[in-house]
C-alpha cells in the first residue's frame, strides 16, 4: 500500500496484492479513493484502475495544479458509495 495523492480534498492509496506463488493468478491491486469532503470512497480495480493510472500519467505531463489532479479525480469519485469510517 502507498499513499500517492493527498490534498485536502482527496487521497488516492494505490494497494497491490502480490501473487502467492509463480505462475498462480498474476499480482493484482488497484487504487482506493477518498473523497474528504464527501466522506465517502472507492476502490478501482481492472481496466477502470488501468485508464485512472493512463489518465493521471498523461495529465502529470503538463505538471498540473492541485485543482487540476482534483478536478479529474472527482470524475472518478462520483461513483463513491462506501462511507468513510473512522476506527
Amino acid at each position: 500500500m502507498q499513499m500517492l495523492y493527498n490534498s485536502d480534498h482527496f487521497a488516492v492509496v494505490q494497494i497491490d496484492v502480490p501473487a502467492q506463488e509463480a505462475g498462480e493468478n498474476p499480482a493484482r491491486g488497484g487504487f482506493e479513493i477518498v473523497d474528504k469532503f464527501a466522506r465517502k470512497g472507492i476502490f478501482i480495480d481492472g481496466v477502470v484502475a488501468r485508464s485512472f493510472q493512463d489518465g493521471v500519467r498523461a495529465l502529470m505531463e503538463s505538471g498540473p495544479s492541485e485543482e487540476a489532479l482534483d478536478d479529474y479525480i472527482a470524475g472518478y469519485t462520483q461513483l463513491a458509495q462506501q462511507p468513510l469510517v473512522l476506527h
